[in-house]
């Protein structure tokens, strides 16, 4: 009889202890947003926190790090999934996924505190989930900026009470950095967005420039630049949807103001993201992308609670309206694009082609300034007014570039390569030493800034000449097919013309120097020689002297337009080392 007592109340004990496992901790999950009525925003470690205890409590949450950061820290990544499960092959077989970024700019804290109280809302069920949709969002992706907290470096803004600095850990301004991906940050981001491979993409921003009565504005990627079905559906469906919701629930949304130093009644237009910004760059995947810029004189409850009715508003749209083809014009747009002839590469503003928006703006004049001396804008927000305004939201192509089967990349270029690997673009070793038919590309001309930009001094207006060359290709060397997923990326990284290429962003400039050279003392004798040997180019040598005086004047001038017509002259000079594999 004790035996039996002594083995019932083991099973109790052991059925108790086991009961208490499984019991989750109850958190509270009033964010420090709402505890400080919209006036402050979390610390970096909150944050981080919030969805640890959220990930424990709801298994419709999940919470993972991927890469790193140049903080030191990994990135986190929070997905919400009412089946709870967090395979995204699996995931986008069947669902249409959303990624939000926030605090891309730390100091522009409206989509960190949004998305918590989002994601919460959507766990705990006060919000209806979406069948359809998937929602993965980035909690703060300049992890340095974040930690680098304090109350006045953003001197226009009206809240919070203390936030990040904007530049990362290095001082890079990540929403520069994207194409080219100098911090970590940026190859942890490509490892993100190439997991989770988001049918649409929302970045959470504040905006600067002018005064008026939104709250909100958006900007979503240029639809020319995002292009064909793709394009069409965001500009004449998706974004005329978003802003009809909006305004059914009360808040009022206009394109993002794009300008400075005057008012927008004016005119303005809209803002081109080229892939060194965040939609810029998932544009080359064709997702469908939208910034959201609230407004920095805007109180910043105000500016959270927008923010947060935006991305309901979005994910409801998506839900009801646009799951079931997203997906499919997504297809249709790469499959356009790979099947033209052409890529275009460069783009200007087409002010024949204009919007009309009834804008509700401030009235705005130019006063005398007590302080310069000078004249001030100035607006009166007693003086509102809406009215027609001009936007220009069309851009046209400049240049095109005709589109190659494939390229060919020297292994020596192994940082090129790798960022290739890591955006995920398929590449095939060269097994045996081999001879190929190439269209060769030389720098023509380029121009250079003056000015440090992220941690380059970059080129542009560059031009190239082509010709075709039979060269020498090793071992280990690689060919890219551009029928790919990745082909987007590969015209806009690789083609040297294109605004964002990794030849303007500085890659490439060992071969702007020249590594030989010669002594004329001994130069000049053999250069007589060349000439004497080579009829046709003493008789172009004589037409520079007599009808360039400039030429004929300059000893140096001219024994350098020899050397570079004999076989001293180093090919690698000028010499745009990516090659094209053309019909």
């Amino acid at each position: 009889m004790k035996k039996l007592l002594f083995i019932f109340f083991i099973s109790i004990f052991i059925s108790c202890t086991s009961e208490k496992k499984e019991t989750k901790t109850t958190y509270d999950f009033t964010t420090t947003f709402e505890t400080s009525k919209g006036t402050q925003t979390p610390t970096y470690p909150e944050v981080i926190t919030f969805y640890e205890n959220l990930a424990e409590q709801y298994d419709e949450i999940h919470l993972e790090t991927i890469g790193n950061t140049d903080a030191g820290k990994p990135l986190h990544l929070v997905t919400f999934n009412p089946d709870g499960k967090f395979d995204f092959d699996a995931i986008r077989k069947e669902k249409t996924i959303l990624l939000v970024n926030n605090g891309i700019h730390p100091g522009e804290s409206d989509g960190i505190d949004a998305t918590m109280m989002l994601v919460r809302d959507l766990a705990n069920g006060q919000k209806e989930a979406p069948k359809n949709v998937v929602i993965a969002a980035i909690p703060v992706y300049n992890v340095g900026g974040s930690l680098n907290r304090n109350s006045g470096t953003r001197a226009n803004q009206n809240g919070p009470e203390a936030y990040g600095f904007r530049g990362n850990a290095q001082n890079y301004d990540l929403n520069r950095d994207f194409i080219k991906s100098d911090t970590r940050n940026a190859k942890a981001f490509a490892e993100i967005f190439h997991k989770v491979q988001p049918d649409v993409f929302v970045d959470n921003h504040v905006s600067n420039g002018a005064d008026y009565q939104y709250t909100l504005t958006h900007l979503f990627t240029q639809h020319n630049k995002l292009g064909h079905e793709a394009g069409d559906f965001l500009h004449n469906t998706m974004m005329p949807d978003l802003e009809a919701t909006l305004l059914k629930n009360n808040w009022d949304i206009t394109p993002y103001v794009n300008v400075f130093g005057r008012t927008p009644d004016s005119g303005f237009s809209q803002f081109m993201d080229s892939p060194r910004y965040s939609t810029g760059y998932t544009t080359l995947f064709n997702t469908l992308g939208l910034m959201v810029e609230t407004h920095m004189l805007k109180p910043y409850k105000q500016r959270v609670e927008g923010t947060y009715a935006l991305m309901e508003a979005l994910i409801e749209n998506i839900e009801t309206k646009h799951h079931s083809d997203i997906k499919s014009i997504r297809k249709k747009t790469h499959a356009s694009f790979v099947n033209a002839k052409t890529y275009p590469v460069q783009w200007k503003l087409d002010r024949e082609q204009e919007t009309k928006l009834n804008f509700k703006g401030y009235e705005g004049t130019f006063v005398d300034s007590d302080l310069t001396g000078q004249k001030r804008l100035k607006y009166d927000v007693s003086k509102p007014f809406t009215k027609e305004v001009s936007y220009y939201n069309y851009f046209k192509a400049t240049k095109e570039v005709s589109v190659p089967k494939a390229y060919i990349i020297p292994q020596g270029w192994h940082h090129i390569i790798d960022l290739l690997k890591l955006n995920h673009v398929e590449m095939k070793l060269i097994e045996n030493d081999t001879i190929i038919d190439v269209e060769v590309y030389h720098i023509k001309d380029f121009k250079t800034y003056t000015n440090p930009f992220e941690g380059h001094y970059t080129h542009y207006n560059t031009e190239v000449t082509k010709s075709l060359q039979k060269i020498g290709f090793k071992q280990g060397d690689f060919i890219v097919n551009t029928n790919q997923t990745a082909f987007r990326y590969l015209l806009e990284t690789l083609e040297p013309e294109a605004v964002d290429s990794f030849f303007n962003w500085n890659f490439f400039d060992t071969i702007l120097q020249q590594k030989e050279g010669f002594s004329p003392y001994v130069f000049e004798d053999e250069a007589k020689e060349l000439l004497a040997k080579n009829p046709a180019w003493k008789a172009e040598f004589d037409e520079m002297k007599a009808n360039n005086k400039e030429f004929a004047e300059s000893a140096s001038q001219q024994l350098r337009w020899i050397y570079k017509k004999s076989n001293h002259y180093e090919k690698a000079h000028l010499r745009y080392p990516i090659f094209r594999i053309v019909d």
